[in-house]
């Protein structure tokens, strides 16, 4: 029997693992989402100045049927269309929608097939990334460089109620503000000047969002 063991970061103490008490504008929507680092897991439950816990589970992997972004035959571009399908992206400019839609149109993975989710987490300096590329201001190999900025990890989001059926509490951690709300701050601001740096340069043979439609897509 196959066993994982994730952490959920959270101001509370959560015993009962739930789908209900996720945001419908998550990431990849309504889910339960943890983490494999729990130091990751601890920076994310923190507030300024308020302390949160590091959540512990045991998840039985067996027999599930799990989507991970990660995997050869998906690209990033499945990340975007996933990110523009449940997160609330301001779209400015008519070329942005047009973006947004033929990403959808063409990248959008079916999640109800799928109990669970492995993918980046879309943090604000993840968001402000796709932003840019959507807008054509940076190249997808910019995007893909940005993308490892900061290592701000990837989530693992439980989805269907097999999942849910399949997962164990095992205990907690405290995570202390003092020390993980400062290094997830630290964390982004590392990602984001280092982003300000990938920017600045003029990728002038990069494939940029506009390229790739005119391609009709990524050559695998």
């Amino acid at each position: 029997m196959s066993k994982l063991i994730l952490y959920h970061g959270s101001p509370e103490i959560v015993q009962v693992p739930s789908a209900e008490k996720g945001k419908t504008y998550n990431d990849y929507g309504r889910g339960f989402y943890c983490t494999e680092n729990i130091y990751l897991a601890k920076e994310w439950a923190c507030n300024e100045g308020k302390d949160g816990f590091a959540n512990i589970y045991e998840l039985d992997l067996d027999g599930l049927k799990i989507l991970n972004l990660s995997e050869e035959r998906y690209s990033v571009l499945h990340w975007l269309a996933l990110l523009m399908e449940y997160r609330i992206l301001r779209l400015t400019t008519p070329g942005m929608k047009r973006n947004s839609s033929w990403l959808k149109e063409n990248y959008l993975i079916d999640l109800s097939k799928y109990d669970a989710v492995v993918g980046y987490r879309a943090d604000d300096s993840y968001f402000s990334f796709a932003r840019a590329f959507i807008n054509n201001e940076i190249s997808l190999e910019q995007l893909s460089v940005s993308m490892k900025l900061g290592e701000l990890g990837e989530q693992f989001v439980l989805k269907s109620d097999e999942a849910f059926r399949r997962i164990r509490f095992k205990g907690f951690e405290n995570a202390e503000s003092s020390v993980y709300y400062v290094r997830r701050k630290a964390r982004d601001e590392a990602a984001r000047a280092a982003f300000a740096a990938e920017a600045e340069k003029d990728d002038v043979y990069g494939l940029y969002m506009r390229d790739i439609i005119r391609k009709g897509g990524l050559v695998r």
